[in-house]
């Protein structure tokens, strides 16, 4: 991330780099949660939901769907809203 990045192009990269993760899955996932909640967050949720787009598909896929526990050293607020997210 550019430190001299506007809060607004910093919302318009996270829905990007949501919508296009690199599986058709987790596009619809991620591009829904980032549209519905990524206009919304504070610098701080912005913050960490960077964070969590760095995590591999297979993984943050395994965590929505149950498949896999969520780790607790990695749970926040911005995972929290994620977990819960309906995505149809």
């Amino acid at each position: 991330m550019n430190k001299n990045e506007t809060i607004e192009n910093k919302r318009k990269r996270l829905i990007f780099r949501s919508e296009h993760r690199g599986t058709k899955e987790m596009d619809l996932v991620m591009g829904s949660f980032a549209k519905k909640f990524i206009p919304k967050f504070s610098e701080e949720e912005l913050a960490l939901y960077d964070e969590l787009l760095n995590e591999s598909d297979p993984d943050l896929y395994n965590w929505i769907t149950g498949i896999e526990t969520f780790p607790a050293n990695k749970m926040n607020s911005v995972y929290e809203k994620l977990l819960s997210h309906k995505f149809g």
